[in-house]
């Protein structure tokens, strides 16, 4: 089975006027299926930019990407966009939920765009609502919501295409410590139960500490990847 993301010596260049910024600058890695990957570093350290590459938001300037076996370099534009709907969930900070816009319906969201019909996409998105055990929250609009519930419901939206990847991107930084620990157990549990691949961006250690890899940027390359001996995670009360 070919690895989720592959990339071989990957460069992004940005120019700032008179001068060129490398945000990444020669990164080799290899992230297999069912993996559980933390991608730490400080603010600049390239861990976001190579977040958008492997997601399918941006194009690197050199090097090679390749996603389950596939060359990312010859994509399309259209393709690109066609892969990143279908093949990558992506989870937010900020939840970027609908506000006028029932669980439910965000979470259908994905299926709407790939064309799903309405009945078959109702039944996956409640479906998606359960895993991640919120099913009864499926007519609130976030407002009526708590940080953590929609992180839940933003999870389940991820989840609702069944992707072959889930990049989370700070996904318990708007929230408490307690509530933090909720959403990462969460996760966790989608990993290790539904052997879903995913990659977590963070700050924080204590996010990275869920993870069973952590990768750290510096200046635009891989400083260290270590395997790491994840938190232990409870049984789900949902």
């Amino acid at each position: 089975m070919s690895a989720v993301v592959q990339t071989e010596n990957l460069t992004k260049i940005y120019g700032m006027g008179d001068v060129e910024v490398a945000a990444l600058n020669g990164v080799s890695t290899n992230i297999e299926p069912g993996e559980f990957v933390a991608i730490m570093g400080p603010s600049g350290s390239g861990k976001s930019t190579f977040m958008n590459i492997i997601g399918f938001l941006d194009r690197p300037s050199g090097g090679s990407y390749f996603f389950e076996g596939q060359d990312v370099g010859s994509f399309s534009s259209d393709t690109m966009a066609d892969m990143r709907s279908r093949k990558i969930g992506f989870v937010f900070q900020s939840y970027n939920l609908l506000p006028r816009t029932p669980a439910l319906s965000n979470v259908e969201l994905p299926l709407v765009y790939a064309g799903m019909p309405e009945s078959r996409r109702q039944e996956a998105a409640v479906a998606a609502l359960r895993t991640v055990g919120v099913e009864e929250l499926a007519l609130h609009l976030p407002n009526q919501l708590s940080g953590g519930q929609q992180q839940r419901i933003a999870i389940a939206r991820a989840l609702v295409n069944n992707p072959s990847l889930i990049l989370a991107d700070e996904p318990t930084g708007a929230l408490d410590t307690k509530t933090s620990h909720d959403v990462m157990g969460l996760i966790s549990r989608l990993n290790l139960e539904h052997g879903i691949t995913i990659v977590v961006v963070t700050h924080e250690r204590d996010v990275a500490a869920y993870a069973r890899r952590i990768l750290t940027f510096r200046d635009g390359t891989i400083e260290s990847d270590v395997t790491n001996a994840p938190v232990p995670v409870p049984e789900a009360t949902t």
